[in-house]
């Protein structure tokens, strides 16, 4: 998840402002200077297109696919400033909750019975049926809004910033457990939790090593190197049975990484029976690579440089320039990896699990999700003249969308209940806002 810099007030031209998936990675949702969109992954297609009146969206956060998002507007909307958390129901197309901050909201979590609002030196902790505040955790000078929430109702497990810089903490909810890990020396850049929760990555502002842990004891289970350079990392991604875990970086280029047999066959062990259809191809035997060593990792004991594992296949953005943010993921399709970058493309690539280490991924397919800019006239305008309308044949189609709607709602009746209700309001005396 990305979060960019704020929109130019003069801008006419859709700006990207945010771009996220969704927690099964089906979804992407994307914030821009005048609302924002969801497009669904495989097969492609805009979902959802809301131009709302205010201002921009800087941060959407999906519930799955179900009516239920979170949204933080960005500091020119006036209807939704970025001091609220808005929850937004799109069957009935308004907002129908907020959590008001003394702050700026860095970044919101969704699960289906939490709210998880992130400050820049607090993480707030809401239930989702009543929007009450349950837990408030101090951190560490938090810009970007790291936090992870796992989605899975048997394991409910919260990771964010720690007390110190590098320091990542991480609340188990069921066992009524948290502890802490010093991850890294410099401030942390990144951190991803598996979805099933088993599992945590994180990265510093160096981004040259990402370290995999155990969330569940704090264990480090392996040590990969994304380069020798320092880079700043976009976003930390696993499959669905957290044998391949993926990073891109504002280098244009994106590592897909080999993880540890323990760590793939943990998490399979608890992926549902309807991830594991999906996740399958991903989890066989014949889709296990291996990372890069260096030639000099016999001198992994005096240097750990060369006893780091390097990735086992990267791909490279197109054209990439410096300071381009995207974001991946592992596709549906077998041995496909899916990129989003801040400038409107959607790249897929192939890997191949057998093939020699280091390898180059094979671009697939690169769609373009934003409005191209309209063609200069003779005279230098911009302005073209005006067309017959074509009719509502022309217009998104929603009937998918609430189809997963009612997905959505099978997930609890809170959900039916929030979604069904006049609008909630939760005020910094905390009280507790009623259903009509």
């Amino acid at each position: 998840m990305t979060a960019l810099a704020p929109p130019d007030a003069a801008a006419k031209e859709t700006q990207i402002l945010y771009i996220g998936f969704n927690q099964d990675q089906s979804c992407f949702a994307v914030g821009t200077n005048s609302g924002f969109k969801v497009f669904n992954c495989s097969p492609f297609k805009e979902q959802v297109n809301r131009e709302l009146d205010g201002g921009g969206i800087r941060y959407v956060e999906m519930l799955f696919q179900c009516n239920l998002f979170a949204l933080i507007g960005a500091p020119n909307n006036g209807r939704f400033p970025p001091n609220k958390v808005i929850i937004w129901d799109d069957v009935k197309r308004k907002d129908v909750g907020d959590i008001s901050l003394r702050q700026e909201a860095k970044g919101v979590r969704l699960r289906r019975d939490k709210v998880v609002v992130v400050l820049e030196y607090k993480v707030l902790v809401y239930n989702f049926k009543d929007l009450e505040c349950v837990m408030e955790i101090d951190t560490v000078s938090n810009p970007k809004g790291l936090c992870a929430l796992c989605p899975s109702p048997s394991n409910p497990v919260l990771v964010c910033c720690g007390s110190h810089r590098g320091m990542v903490r991480v609340e188990l909810f069921q066992l009524q457990r948290t502890f802490s890990v010093q991850a890294h020396t410099s401030p942390l850049n990144s951190l991803a939790l598996t979805l099933d929760g088993s599992r945590l990555v994180t990265a510093s502002e160096k981004g040259t090593i990402l370290r995999v842990m155990d969330s569940l004891t704090g264990r480090m289970l392996q040590e990969l190197r994304r380069g020798a350079h320092v880079a700043e990392m976009c976003c930390l991604a696993f499959n669905h049975t957290s044998s391949l875990l993926a990073c891109s970086s504002v280098r244009g280029t994106v590592h897909v990484f080999q993880l540890v047999e323990s760590c793939a066959q943990d998490s399979a062990a608890a992926v549902s029976t309807s991830d594991a259809a999906k996740a399958q191809h991903q989890a066989s035997p014949a889709n296990q690579g291996s990372n890069s060593r260096s030639s000099l990792s016999f001198f992994g004991g005096l240097v750990n440089y060369f006893n780091s594992e390097w990735s086992f296949a990267r791909f490279r953005l197109p054209g990439a320039e410096t300071n381009v943010h995207s974001i991946c993921s592992f596709a549906a399709e077998r041995n496909t990896l899916m990129v989003v970058t801040a400038t409107g493309q959607l790249h897929t690539c192939l890997f191949n699990p057998e093939g020699a280490p280091g390898q180059e991924c094979e671009a697939a397919t690169s769609i373009s999700f934003l409005p191209q800019p309209k063609p200069a006239l003779d005279d230098g305008s911009d302005k073209l003249p005006d067309i017959e309308d074509v009719g509502a044949e022309n217009e998104v189609s929603t009937e998918p969308y609430a189809g997963n709607a009612r997905q959505g709602l099978e997930m609890g009746g809170w959900v039916r209940a929030l979604a069904c209700s006049d609008k909630i309001a939760l005020r910094e005396n905390a009280e507790r806002a009623l259903p009509a």
